[in-house]
């Protein structure tokens, strides 16, 4: 397959995906695609809006992402984002983004902080994206707030699962860098259904919030918990710095001098920040959709061949 044809790949899959979507099943098929999770404030909203170069996620306290937000990006010159539950509407203020999401989420959950596993499906086109689909997920959380289940850990968790236990699915486990990374919650789950650590890559966020004269080497450099895919650091916007609405062009260019300038880490600093990481998902995702669609392509076969068996059982049913 040439490049072209290896471009073509997440496209592809970003199809089968809105088809499934749309008919409200995924047909049994796993398809090949990158899981996003982390504990509740390890900042995956923040490496999210960094990849796109806008604010469009909902933000605030508690279990802000309580369905899966399935998130294609598309290169493309023009700008805008559309969802697969209005589809007639291009919408190219983000901030109306972030409205719907939150409108449609509490369309299915209600607005007591509860969480459903029906995604939503936003595509957003862009000249600054690589081709990528990512799946976000709800973070981990330990306590119910307010009028939440008092289950809600139990919930999560059992969602999370529900994705990142098929073989076909990536793990992009998002742990802050200015907590004990052993008792990373993104890590724990990971390892549970990955104990290889075959298919998750891992995101350290908060580098620049470690404490004074400590740093993440042994992680960044792959000795700690090593993983096949290796970690990738980022930094992103501060609070203030969004509520500030620092634009994401120049917390990007302090990423990359943070990296260049950092004692500890400026032997890596190629290997770090925000652009990189987007690069390696567009490339590993290119491959795992390469080596995984044999199977899915025969799985589909089978499937049909099932599916046009039982139409023809149909057509020769007579009403007695």
């Amino acid at each position: 397959m040439g490049n072209r044809g290896m471009e073509d790949l997440i496209p592809l899959i970003n199809k089968l995906q809105d088809a499934f979507s749309s008919i409200g099943q995924s047909c049994n098929l796993d398809l090949p695609q990158i899981a996003v999770v982390g504990g509740q404030s390890a900042g995956k909203s923040s490496v999210l809006e960094n990849f796109v170069g806008r604010d469009f996620l909902p933000r605030g306290s508690g279990i802000v992402t309580r369905r899966p937000l399935i998130l294609q990006l598309v290169n493309n010159q023009a700008e805008y984002a559309e969802f697969l539950h209005c589809k007639a509407r291009k919408f190219v203020d983000f901030e109306e983004v972030r409205m719907e999401i939150e409108a449609e989420t509490d369309r299915i959950t209600g607005s007591n902080k509860g969480i459903s596993a029906i995604p939503i499906n936003l595509r957003v086109y862009s000249p600054h994206v690589l081709n990528l689909t990512l799946i976000d997920l709800p973070g981990m959380t330990k306590v119910a707030v307010g009028d939440q289940p008092v289950d809600i850990e139990q919930q999560i968790r059992d969602m999370l699962l529900q994705f990142i236990t098929r073989e076909s699915c990536l793990i992009l486990a998002v742990t802050p860098a200015n907590t004990d990374l052993a008792n990373s919650d993104a890590l724990k789950i990971a390892k549970e259904v990955d104990p290889q650590g075959l298919r998750t890559i891992g995101v350290i966020t908060k580098l620049d919030l470690m404490d004074e004269g400590t740093d993440a080497r042994d992680i960044l450099e792959n000795k700690l918990l090593p993983l096949r895919r290796g970690y990738i650091g980022v930094v992103n916007r501060s609070q203030k710095d969004i509520d500030g609405k620092k634009d994401i062009r120049v917390a990007l260019a302090a990423e990359r001098k943070f990296f260049l300038s950092h004692p500890g880490y400026r032997h890596i600093a190629e290997r770090m920040g925000t652009p990189h990481l987007q690069r390696t998902l567009n490339q590993q995702l290119t491959n795992h959709i390469r080596d995984t669609l044999p199977g899915l392509r025969n799985k589909l076969q089978s499937q049909l061949l099932s599916l046009e068996k039982e139409v023809e059982e149909y057509k020769s049913f007579r009403r007695p």
